[in-house]
């Protein structure tokens, strides 16, 4: 499966972006789905993460509160709605994802063996 994200940019601090995760080549509906970030300097930290029928979301303590994640297995996409934007969530955000049908959701990014380009989020203060 090939994942195509988009959606990042230039915020200020309190504002909100929207990322999305486009998927091609396969169905995401039987995928885990995840988002990760890296900041220049820093490892790849997970963000949130969705079970396969959406039944099932994790976020990162950092997140909780002000991002959401969800999927649209229709359009074969999954969002990352991100409000109260900090700057220390400037990263470039990655989407992942995992062939499985586990109610749960998994956050760990060696569980995913798809990964989308990455797009650019920079929060300024």
């Amino acid at each position: 499966v090939q994942l195509q994200a988009c959606g990042g940019g230039l915020v200020q601090a309190g504002g909100s972006l929207r990322l999305s995760c486009a998927a091609s080549g396969r169905t995401l509906s039987s995928y885990a789905m995840a988002w990760f970030r890296q900041a220049p300097g820093k490892e790849r930290e997970f963000v949130a993460s969705i079970s396969w029928n959406g039944g099932s979301t994790d976020y990162a303590d950092s997140v909780k509160g002000r991002f959401t994640i969800s999927r649209d297995n229709a359009q074969n996409t999954v969002n990352l709605q991100m409000n109260s934007l900090k700057p220390e969530d400037t990263a470039v955000y990655y989407c992942a994802a995992r062939a499985s049908t586990y109610r749960g959701t998994y956050s760990r990014a060696s569980a995913f063996n798809y990964w989308g380009q990455g797009t650019q989020v920079t929060v300024s203060s």
